[in-house]
C-alpha cells in the first residue's frame, strides 16, 4: 500500500506548470503509465465517453498556440494531450449497448440499462433546457456537457499520476475551441474537444501552494 505522505507529496508538488523544459522529453514508458490511468478512470454508466490525442510534434504545437492565446506551455511541454467527447457515440445504441453490455449479460437486463440511461440523457437535457437558455440550442450541448464532466476526471487522473513520478502538469481551457478542433481536423459531429492538457518538467520553481483551509470547504453532518 502506498503510504500516505507519499500521496500527499504528489499533490504538493503539481502544479499548473506554464513553462516547461523543452530539453527534456518525458520517456515513452513513462507516458504510457500515465495514459493507462486515463484509461482506468472512472466514468458515469461506465461509458468512457472520451478520446486522447496526443502531441509531440513541434510544428504542429507551434500550429496550434496561436489558438491557444500564445500559451508557452503549448510549445514547450513534451507532450500535449486533447481530450475529446464522444458526444455522437453516447447517443449511439450500438455503442452505448456494447459499454452497458460489460455491466450485465443477460439481455433483458441490458436492454433495461439502456432504457434507463437513455431516460438518464433525456432528464438531462431538459434540465438544461429549462436551467439555461440559448437562441441556437441544440440537444447535442446538454451531451457535450456531460461528456466534457467525465473527461475531467480522466484528466484529473493523469496530472495526479504524473505527479507522482514527478512530471508536470498544466490542465488548459484558455483556447478557440473550433480554431483547435479545425487544426487537429476533427469531426464534431462526432465529437468535440473537452480540454487539453500539457505535460513536461518544470524549469521554474514551483510557486507557493495556496488553498483554502479544511474548515473553510469542508461540512460534517454527524
Amino acid at each position: 500500500m502506498i503510504d500516505k505522505d507519499s500521496i500527499l507529496e504528489a499533490y504538493y508538488f503539481r502544479h499548473a506548470c506554464k513553462v516547461f523544459d523543452t530539453d527534456k522529453k518525458i520517456p515513452n514508458d513513462e507516458f504510457a503509465f500515465i495514459l493507462e490511468t486515463a484509461r482506468l478512470s472512472p466514468s458515469s454508466f461506465g461509458m468512457e465517453p472520451w478520446r486522447f490525442i496526443v502531441i509531440t510534434d513541434p510544428e504542429l504545437k507551434a500550429r496550434l498556440k496561436p489558438h491557444c492565446w500564445h500559451q508557452e506551455q503549448v510549445t514547450s511541454c513534451s507532450h500535449l494531450v486533447v481530450i475529446l467527447t464522444k458526444t455522437a457515440a453516447i447517443t449511439n445504441d450500438t455503442y452505448t449497448t456494447k459499454m452497458l453490455g460489460r455491466l450485465v449479460k443477460d439481455k433483458k437486463e441490458v436492454e433495461g440499462l439502456l432504457n434507463f440511461f437513455k431516460s438518464f440523457l433525456k432528464e438531462k437535457i431538459t434540465r438544461f433546457v429549462t436551467r439555461y437558455f440559448y437562441k441556437k440550442f441544440t440537444e447535442d450541448r446538454p451531451i457535450y456537457e456531460w461528456c466534457a464532466r467525465q473527461c475531467y476526471i480522466a484528466a484529473s487522473s493523469m496530472a495526479t499520476s504524473a505527479a507522482m513520478r514527478e512530471i508536470d502538469s498544466c490542465f488548459m481551457e484558455g483556447f478557440k475551441k473550433e480554431k483547435v478542433e479545425d487544426a487537429l481536423d476533427i469531426d464534431t459531429d462526432q465529437e468535440e474537444i473537452a480540454l487539453l492538457l500539457a505535460f513536461g518538467y518544470r524549469v521554474n520553481e514551483q510557486p507557493k501552494k495556496h488553498r483554502l483551509s479544511l474548515e473553510e470547504i469542508v461540512e460534517f453532518k454527524e
